[in-house]
Parts: C-alpha cells; structure tokens; sequence
C-alpha cells in the first residue's frame, strides 16, 4: 500500500511538473527578436582563466575573431595557472589579428571572495578603465572553455539593446561525446531548467532569477548598481548569484539556450562530472541539512518511485493493488521521460536515453549527498587547486 501511495504521489508531482512548472522541458527559449541598434554599444569581453591550456586554442581565437561593429576588446585574466595560459593567450593573439586581448593577473583571492569572482572583479576594473578612458557600455563575461561563432556578442547585444534587457544569458552547449557526457550532461542542462524555469526567469515582474556564467552579457550600469560583482563575493554558484543582485536592484534579465555559443570542456569521466557537480550542488541548498534531506526525499520520490513501482507492479502477485501501483508507477516515468525528450533531442541525443533518467537522478543524488559529506569534513568547495571555506568560516 505504500509504494501504491508514492507512486500516484509521484505521479501527481509529474502532473505538476509537467503542466505548472513555466514548461520547464521546453527547449524553444532562443534569443528574442531582435534588431541592429543604431549605434552599436562598446563593449569588453572579460574571460577568467585558471589553468585553461588545454582548452584555451578551441576558445579564445573564437572570441578573437568577433565580427562585431563597435568598439570591442577583450581582457583575459590569469588567475594564478601554473600551465601556461597566460603566455598561449598571447601567442594565440599575436597569431590570428582580430579584437585587442590584454592579459592581466590578479594574484591570489584574500580571505572572503571565491576565485573566479576575484579575477572577474580584476578584468572588470581594467576593462572600465579602457585605453581610451572610456566606460564600456557593455560587459560580456565567458569562461576560458566556451566557443562563440563568430556573429555571437553581435547578436547578444542586438538582444540585449532591442528588448531593453540588462543581462542576457545563453545556456552554452556543453559537450557531449562520451558515454558518461551522454548520460549526465543533457540532464544537468535539464534539471537546471527544472529549477530556474527559462520562461518564469524572463518575465518582468518574476522573482525567479538565474543565469549561465559561460555567458553573461551586462550593461556595465547595472553591474555598477548591483555592485557586482562585490555584492555576491562569496558566491560558489556565482551565475544565480549574479542574476538575483542584477534582478533585485531593479534590472531586466533574460536566460535562454544557446544556438552558436558551446562548451569546449571535455568530462569524459564520471569522476570529471563527478566533480563539477558536487563542488558547488550542497551549496545550491544553503549548505543547510533539512533542504539536503527534503532534495533527497524529492529526487526519490519523484525519479525512484516511478520504476521501482512499475517493476514491483508487474512481478507482485496479481491483485487490484499490483496493478494500480504498475499503472502509476508507469504513467509517473512515461511522464518523466517525454519531459525528458526535448533535451534529449536538442542535445542531438537518442531518444533510447530517456527511461535512464531515473538512473542519472539517482547518480546526481549522490553527487549531492557527496557534496554535502565533503562540506561537514571541513573542505568546502574545491576547484582546480582551490578549497574554499565554508561561508561561516570565511
């Protein structure tokens, strides 16, 4: 009788999920219309880097040759590599002539700012204090692993000036060629949306607020209003963090996917995903343990329940109840599956690895338990050679 309950409990959660969660498994938030403005904006491109050798040839040469009509520069920060990427960003732009590159170095973050916001907060001042004096309108923050097709900050910025908006966001394609990168990676882009409604974030008067860091397109005046990126310093999961300072001192923002704008990062590993996600997941919940428990009890009960109730139908004894529980446990994970789908496809994906979403929410359900674990040892969020501090002890 129990897992009966779950079952038409999780299926109601599906109902819910799917019908009034802002159609969160949609896939058609592209940029909106759009038009060239009359006068294109300045803009500086600021790229964190740390440690990014290996990706930095399939990247930086795509933001070096921008077919963009104003004034655009860019300033790639070196935020303490130990592998040469400093010196391949200059030899990379000494090779392919296109937009001015400045490399600049912040040294080591002091105590109470995560590392990619220290070398953001360092290119972001040197970028507003431009060779020519000026301020530039516009701020467009990548990281060192996202490819943009040529026409990319041309049309981000057509976006942003046509529609009024002071932060555009795309959703870059990450990467997906391996079996783990198919198995994890489109669901990832899947759950966030789940959580951060791409449409619920777009409307004006929402209080949803999110954005993807690969690729954040910002008036510099509402940078300057929403004191970023001071106000969110210690921020590990710095794109919502960035989207809520912009949202609340009174600017528009806008989160989509990405056509032309991918993740050249490759996670060929479990461990390498393994760690992306559990750096940063116990932090989404506040680092607080009744959301940890409440986020386990949900992932079980709305991505578990539905196969283990279907199975259990189908091999109990024949019964009223054995039926019942397979028809909901099997209408849950139908449910569950054709949400699935769209992401699958705009991934390029076979719909085949749609039924295995249970078996990668329970994969991110432990990649969360795990970030949780590591967070009571003491470590805190670590990346590329950095720990940091839990925030009561920063």
């Amino acid at each position: 009788m129990g897992l009966l309950i779950a079952a038409y409990a999780s299926l109601a959660a599906w109902l819910w999920l799917t019908l009034a969660q802002g159609m969160f498994w949609r896939t058609d938030v592209r940029l909106p219309p759009r038009s060239a403005p009359a006068r294109w904006p300045s803009v500086a491109v600021v790229v964190p880097a740390r440690d990014e050798a290996e990706v930095l040839p399939r990247s930086l040469p795509s933001l070096l040759a921008q077919d963009y009509p104003g004034e655009a520069r860019i300033v790639l920060v070196d935020d303490g590599s130990t592998d040469g990427t400093a010196d391949l960003a200059r030899r990379l732009a000494a090779e392919q002539p296109g937009l001015p590159l400045a490399v600049v170095t912040p040294g080591e973050p002091p105590p109470g700012w995560t590392g990619k916001l220290w070398a953001l907060r360092h290119g972001i001042t040197r970028a507003r204090t431009g060779p020519d004096g000026q301020e530039p309108e516009f701020l467009l923050l990548t990281d060192a692993d996202i490819a943009h097709e040529p026409d990319s900050l041309r049309e981000l910025v057509a976006a942003a000036t046509s529609a009024g908006l002071d932060l555009v966001s795309q959703m870059a394609r990450l990467r997906v060629a391996g079996f783990w990168e198919r198995l994890l990676v489109p669901a990832f882009v899947y759950f966030f949306a789940q959580l951060y409604p791409f449409r619920r974030v777009n409307r004006p008067a929402s209080r949803t607020a999110a954005a993807a860091g690969g690729c954040v397109l910002l008036r510099t005046e509402a940078a300057v209003r929403a004191g970023i990126p001071d106000s969110i310093r210690q921020a590990v999961i710095d794109d919502v963090s960035l989207a809520r300072a912009v949202q609340r001192s009174g600017g528009r923002i806008w989160l989509g996917l990405a056509e032309r704008v991918d993740s050249v990062r490759p996670y060929s590993a479990l461990g390498d995903l393994w760690r992306m996600v559990s750096r940063s997941a116990y932090a989404q919940l506040r680092h607080q343990p009744l959301l940890l428990a409440g986020t386990v009890a949900g992932l079980t009960l709305v991505y578990l329940v539905p196969p283990a109730a279907l199975f259990a139908g189908l091999a109990g004894p024949a019964s009223a109840e054995s039926t019942a529980t397979a028809w909901g446990g099997g209408l849950a994970w139908l449910l569950m599956a054709g949400t699935y789908l769209p992401m699958l496809r705009y991934y390029r994906q076979s719909a085949a690895l749609a039924p295995l979403l249970p078996l990668t929410a329970l994969l991110y359900l432990l990649m969360t338990v795990d970030s949780a674990v590591q967070h009571y040892r003491g470590r805190g969020a670590a990346w590329k050679g950095r720990t940091y501090a839990r925030p009561s002890d920063a």
